[in-house]
């Protein structure tokens, strides 16, 4: 099947309210400012002050011993997980985890493993559910290298891990000879909403990573952080994998910037998600789950709709939303205001009333 673009519409409005993701963010005037008077230089050969000088704040932030610069979160996971396995191995995830459902086979096509699913609420495992699924070694199985977590869960609601049982699970690997990976795509989200530190929630995972192209705001980047000979390998597989990003010193100023403009400023969207969450389940029939974050999921099969119609219909009036799992989803970002909900709000009861 094709790949059809969500506004190839002729006929749609443009979009004005854009709740699809928060990777939808432009950067503000101000982080274009800091992008053009950023100091660069060659990457590949650690001469680029401005990405060292975000490797080192992220790995800090992370409480790791390195980080690298990578161009988006999905190169971060791949990298990864083909640094921590061997071919024929088996990572362990959550049944919805990013790593299976969004990022085209990555795992099979280039390292060769595969992911057994973990069953749970909110797109989150337990660790005595991680220890039921762990084998004894046997030449019949493959071996279980890595078991990954996603913080915030995605399409589980954008909800977030409870400190305490993220450390459990990652104390069940390790006693298990396994390696951990926390896949941190919204993980400044999780940590403002919490008050608890990233690198506390970090602690006790092998490898992390932090994306800047969501609620942070950057156009391009993620960090993945670790111990220094963890990254040192990740880095010959970003060789293999594309490279090194010459004078990626423009974007990594973007990045710093966020982590000093952008991060505090998330509460505001939790707030927004919270308002859109309460407005929705007014609406007879709508089924709405309690934002954690950012992320807003609800059914609409009650009140006589289809996710689907509701989107297009809602296109019609230049607002933007997504469906994952029959569900509809909308995420709350910088580039959403107040005003921008409550016109939201308006139009979906107004096409509900229709139904």
């Amino acid at each position: 099947m094709a790949y059809t673009p969500l506004a190839a519409d002729p006929a749609a409005p443009p979009v004005r309210i854009n709740l699809l993701s928060d990777t939808q963010t432009r950067p503000t005037p101000a982080m274009r400012e800091v992008m053009a008077r950023a100091e660069v230089g060659d990457e590949q050969l650690g001469m680029d002050p401005t990405v060292n000088a975000l490797c080192a704040r992220a790995a800090a932030l992370l409480g790791k011993e390195a980080a690298v610069f990578m161009p988006s979160g999905t190169m971060c996971n791949v990298a990864a997980e083909l640094t921590h396995c061997r071919p024929g191995d088996e990572i362990l995830a959550h049944e919805t985890a990013h790593i299976l459902t969004s990022e085209g086979g990555a795992h099979a096509a280039l390292g060769g493993f595969q992911i057994l699913p973990l069953t749970g609420e909110r797109g989150q495992f337990s660790a005595a559910t991680l220890e039921a699924a762990l084998r004894e070694p046997s030449r019949y199985a493959p071996r279980q290298a890595l078991v990954s977590a996603e913080q915030t869960a995605n399409i589980g609601g954008g909800t977030m891990w409870p400190r305490a049982e993220l450390a459990a699970v990652a104390r069940a690997a390790s006693a298990a000879g396994l390696a951990t990976h926390l896949d941190g795509a919204r993980l400044m989200n999780a940590s403002v909403a919490s008050g608890v530190a990233a690198s506390d929630i970090a602690a006790g995972w092998d490898s992390v990573w932090l994306d800047f192209t969501k609620g942070l705001g950057a156009p391009l980047g993620a960090v993945l952080a670790g111990s220094r000979p963890f990254i040192d390998e990740v880095w010959r597989w970003k060789q293999r994998l594309g490279g090194a990003m010459r004078q990626a010193g423009l974007c990594a100023a973007a990045c710093l910037y966020a982590l000093d403009h952008h991060v505090e400023r998330l509460a505001d969207d939790h707030a927004l998600a919270r308002k859109l969450a309460a407005g929705l389940s007014q609406i007879p029939g709508f089924e709405v789950q309690t934002p954690d974050t950012n992320l807003v999921f609800f059914d609409v099969a009650g009140a006589g709709l289809m996710a689907p119609h509701l989107i297009a219909g809602l296109r019609r009036h230049g607002i933007l939303l997504g469906a994952l799992g029959g569900r509809v989803r909308a995420c709350t970002h910088l580039d959403i205001d107040e005003a921008m909900i409550d016109e939201t709000l308006d139009t979906i009861r107004a096409l509900a009333r229709r139904a």
